[in-house]
């Protein structure tokens, strides 16, 4: 069953949060976070993307943002706290969501009870295993769901209402983030014991620095047995959704309309819509923008009754009958003819992208929580860019230290 444990904490004090606080090192360009510190130069992207200032991925970067991390908390900028629970809170006009942020074994993630969704690539692994070392903490939560203790989110909620929180604040977007310290024994214990009869959790995002801590964990041993567990918060499943996450392309397959569509129509329906931009409506249906106008693909049910497991995710479907065979993109993870645009606002960002440096757009109906967990009991993978979870937590509000 699930081990979960409380951690001593290094956080920023309040004067440095809000400058500290950034979103994820790996939903941005280089040149995006770039852009980000030499506006701030406290932005917690110095120390978790260093890789931001070369081409080349290099071990001594990763020395090099261990020892921003280390003259930070000389500073000042960074304190220690006592060992605690720690709550996250994300609100915006559309979610209100509590996670429990604590530490979860290596061992657990090895030996399946911590599921995953997602293959890593042995090269970002690498890297997230030369950041913890070099730091010597993990930096930045994993994002865990968790689909059985049904009180947990109301808890969570009930606990923060009665107390006031480390951090509270507001950035872009108007999404709020608080953070709240839970260092009462008999509370700690009760989360312990609830945790104990989790039969899994479900990594929503966060697979590469998972499998690194791992790595790191077998390197260190005994020696710092605080790396045998790394940083989670863990949301209840009922209140997580996950967004739509598209693609767009270049066309370089020289067929034409016609040649196209009879391709297309040996697994869609194809049907002119005269909206704006198509978002499907239910699962087994894409939007497809071509010159200019958008067509709807049904599947046709007689394809999908021959699906089953993991295959019959839309972007699977997409994938294996459309990307692959039609446009030879055979590798999404690195092929530039294609690229990506998650989340709510996404929708006219297709148009606009297909009136300047693409020329398909495709729109996706959501993955389901329920499908991720599907197929990761089934010890399935879903295809690249297949969920996108909106708010993004934040780095460097709580940093886990194994060296003492």
């Amino acid at each position: 069953m699930a081990k979960l444990k409380p951690f001593q904490a290094i956080r920023p004090t309040n004067k440095w949060v809000r400058e500290i606080a950034a979103l994820p090192y790996d939903v941005m360009t280089n040149e995006e976070a770039i852009k980000i510190v030499k506006q701030n130069p406290y932005s917690f992207l110095k120390i978790d993307k260093p890789e931001m200032y070369r081409q080349s991925r290099e071990e001594n970067l990763y020395i090099e943002a261990g020892k921003q991390l280390e003259q930070m908390i000389k500073q000042g900028i960074f304190i220690a706290e006592s060992e605690s629970f720690y709550i996250y809170e994300l609100e915006t006009d559309r979610v209100h969501q509590y996670g429990l942020v604590g530490l979860v074994s290596t061992t657990d993630y090895q030996s399946g009870m911590i599921k995953k969704h997602e293959n890593t690539r042995k090269d970002k692994e690498q890297e997230r295993v030369w950041h913890i070392m070099h730091c010597k903490a993990h930096t930045g939560p994993i994002f865990l769901v968790e689909n059985t203790l049904k009180e947990m989110g109301e808890d969570l909620a009930s606990y923060a209402k009665m107390h006031s929180p480390l951090f509270d604040e507001t950035f872009e977007n108007h999404i709020t983030h608080r953070i709240y310290k839970v260092s009462e024994t008999e509370v700690i214990k009760k989360w312990m014991m609830q945790f104990e009869s989790v039969p899994s959790l479900y990594i929503a995002d966060g697979h590469h620095r998972a499998a690194a801590a791992c790595k790191v964990a077998e390197k260190l041993g005994e020696a710092m047995p605080e790396s045998k567990y790394f940083l989670a918060v863990i949301f209840p499943k009922n209140q997580l959704q996950i967004l739509a996450y598209h693609r767009v392309l270049k066309d370089e397959s020289g067929y034409t309309k016609e040649e196209l569509w009879h391709q297309l129509n040996q697994v869609f329906d194809i049907t002119a819509t005269q909206e704006e931009v198509y978002l499907p409506s239910m699962p087994h249906t894409f939007g497809m923008r071509y010159q200019k106008q958008w067509y709807i693909l049904s599947c046709k049910k007689a394809y999908l009754e021959h699906l089953s497991g993991s295959n019959r995710l839309d972007a699977a479907i997409l994938q294996n009958e459309v990307l692959a065979p039609i446009f030879k993109i055979e590798n999404p993870k690195e092929d530039e003819r294609i690229d990506f645009v998650p989340g709510i606002e996404s929708a006219l960002i297709l148009n606009e992208r297909t009136n300047e440096n693409m020329d398909i757009a495709f729109s996706l109906y959501p993955t389901s929580l329920d499908e991720l967990i599907t197929v990761a009991d089934a010890n399935e993978l879903m295809p690249p860019k297949s969920t996108w979870f909106e708010p993004k937590l934040r780095s460097g509000f709580l940093i886990h230290p194994f060296s003492k």
